[in-house]
């Protein structure tokens, strides 16, 4: 069918002439109605999206010297978030001197990972970046046996 006739036909159903496949050897075109085809497209990705899971990553900061009692708030909010099946980033920040004494940032980092051995796994270990030390645990499939977070014995052992 020629363009004009198409055009014409498109005219009097009063919908538009859409090209579907334009490399194809005649190209195809549909007579439909161009901002119902968008709408429908546009619903299809939308629903897509709400099938699809995404991991969220959540930040807990921390400092070398932190208090017990900040720690245990610290600790509550980061079970909060395994809980919602969230990555969880705990970062201990050192200012000035106390870069010079990441032991205790590891010191910090460990205990939270021990309160936690039976919700969390360790998807990073603890490593400097910049000027924080920062470690990333996952909430767990299964409790782990072992005493402590995976890998996280060997990590403190390796620093010392």
């Amino acid at each position: 069918m020629d363009v004009a006739r198409a055009l014409q036909l498109a005219r009097d159903a009063e919908v538009d002439l859409v090209e579907v496949a334009p490399n194809s050897e005649p190209p195809v075109c549909r007579l439909l109605d161009y901002g119902k085809l968008l709408y429908l497209t546009s619903k299809k990705e939308r629903e897509s999206k709400k099938g699809q899971k995404s991991t969220e990553q959540k930040e807990v900061r921390f400092r070398p010297n932190i208090g017990t009692h900040d720690l245990d708030a610290k600790t509550r909010k980061i079970r909060e978030f395994i809980g919602e099946g969230a990555k969880v980033k705990l970062t201990v920040r050192f200012r000035g001197r106390e870069a010079a004494h990441q032991q205790l940032g590891l010191s910090v980092l460990k205990r939270v990972a021990d309160e936690l051995k039976d919700e969390v796994r360790l998807e990073r270990p603890p490593a400097m970046e910049g000027r924080a030390l920062s470690m990333v645990l996952i909430p767990a499939l299964a409790p782990t046996k072992e005493r402590g977070v995976d890998g996280l014995q060997t990590i403190t052992n390796r620093n010392k």
